[in-house]
């Protein structure tokens, strides 16, 4: 089965950091461009980080807002994909969820939320 599961959310202080997984299955993730978005109540998705191979390396982009912060990256042995977010805010309180947009895959999403 075509999936992807995200895990790793909770509730953190400011300056706080967590983990977010994404388990990737019946496909091999590293073969794909995948990202991360995340979507606050009442605001637009925003794509949050992106990462792409390219030849033996993965090239990854961040937007603004997080970038500094968020580290995107993938365990190909572990067919799962990472989003490690340091100094935490309370703006980035959102429903995060990973995606391959090659077919317009998405998982469930995985709740986090800033605040103290």
């Amino acid at each position: 089965q075509v999936q992807l599961v995200e895990s790793g959310g909770g509730m953190v202080q400011p300056g706080g950091s967590l983990r977010l997984s994404c388990a990737a299955s019946g496909f091999t993730s590293s073969l794909y461009r995948m990202t991360w978005y995340r979507q606050a109540p009442g605001k637009e998705r925003e794509l949050v980080a992106t990462i792409n191979s390219a030849g033996s390396s993965d090239i990854t982009i961040y937007a603004d807002s997080v970038k500094g912060r968020f580290t995107i990256s993938r365990d190909n042995f572990k067919n799962t994909l990472y989003l490690q977010m340091n100094n935490l805010k309370p703006e980035d309180t959102a429903l995060y969820y990973c995606a391959r947009p090659t077919g317009n895959l998405k998982g469930q999403g995985t709740q986090v939320t800033v605040s103290s």
